[in-house]
């Protein structure tokens, strides 16, 4: 039986611990709901800025004219893997979900014989990553000291791989983040970013993937100034989905785990009543036998 000194310790510990879960828990609460607000507001332009780069890239095609960024090296070779996770932990599956998700696409490349470099964006992401590709890292960002993510961290992290593109490092580029849902669904998704794809939402508001536009000056030089800073858009809506889906996964984790201190401080409270209930029963016969002894 356990010591009631032991017992009572341990009801105290767990019940500080639910305080700091409960603490955290309401914190991401709070930030849960501006970073849902600013994912949710970017994607209607993201979506429409897709809907007109689609119509744009359908025109010029795979033509010898074509920027760059669209038509690609005409290899696929090598893979740069732009792995972006949270700074911190305590979010439950999140970090560990897309960590998987670039794993397992990197070792899918590697078993066809491609080459594959990893770049990062979050502490947590390069930690997991780097225990099976350490030799493949080439670059991480920090953005530990970042309070509210901004466009212009996503156009520092898109010149890093708009330079390496143009160095001819890579063919591909692609990125990984979760796409957030709801409070407990965060959805890891897998986004090539170079060569650019782009799929026009024909459900959008006020898109008509029928409507032909004429363009001034030619496709080629619109998609030649806008392709760089689609993919700032795409890594900066990337970042406001994890943003979100980070809050929300720690929100409901935080959840999770305050529960199970309450369930053991329960169960720890019934043990503690009943080993003192025991230490009192035995104390009583002891007074009783003695008693009768005399």
């Amino acid at each position: 039986m356990a010591n009631l000194k032991d017992l009572k310790n341990r009801i105290a510990s767990v019940k500080n611990t639910r305080k700091i879960t409960k603490a955290m828990q309401m914190v991401a609460a709070a930030k849960l709901r501006r970073a849902q607000e600013a994912a949710e507001m970017s994607r209607p332009y993201t979506e429409r800025f897709n809907a007109v780069m689609a119509s744009l890239a359908a025109s010029v095609g795979d033509s010898d004219t074509a920027p760059q960024l669209l038509r690609g090296t005409g290899k696929r070779d090598v893979h740069l893997l732009v792995v972006m996770t949270a700074e911190r932990g305590l979010c439950g599956g999140f970090n560990a979900n897309i960590a998987k998700k670039a794993r397992a696409h990197a070792r899918k490349l590697l078993d066809e014989g491609k080459t594959v470099k990893i770049l990062t964006v979050g502490k947590k992401g390069r930690d997991q990553m780097k225990r099976d590709y350490a030799s493949h890292f080439v670059d991480h960002v920090d953005l530990t000291d970042v309070k509210r993510v901004s466009y212009g961290d996503a156009q520092g992290i898109a010149k890093n791989v708009l330079t390496r593109f143009d160095e001819g490092e890579f063919d591909v580029a692609t990125l990984f983040y979760a796409e957030f849902v709801n409070v407990v669904s965060q959805v890891p998704q897998a986004k090539q970013i170079i060569p650019a794809t782009f799929e026009a939402d024909e459900t959008s508001e006020g898109v008509n993937t029928d409507t032909l536009f004429d363009y001034e000056p030619s496709e080629e030089q619109i998609l030649e100034d806008l392709l760089p800073r689609g993919v700032a858009t795409a890594i900066f809506s990337a970042l406001l989905e994890n943003g979100a889906s980070e809050q929300g996964a720690r929100m409901s984790a935080m959840d999770n785990a305050t529960r199970n201190a309450g369930e053991m401080i329960e169960d720890l409270t019934i043990e503690y009543n009943r080993s003192r209930q025991a230490v009192i029963t035995n104390e009583l016969i002891e007074i009783i036998s003695g008693a009768e002894a005399l």
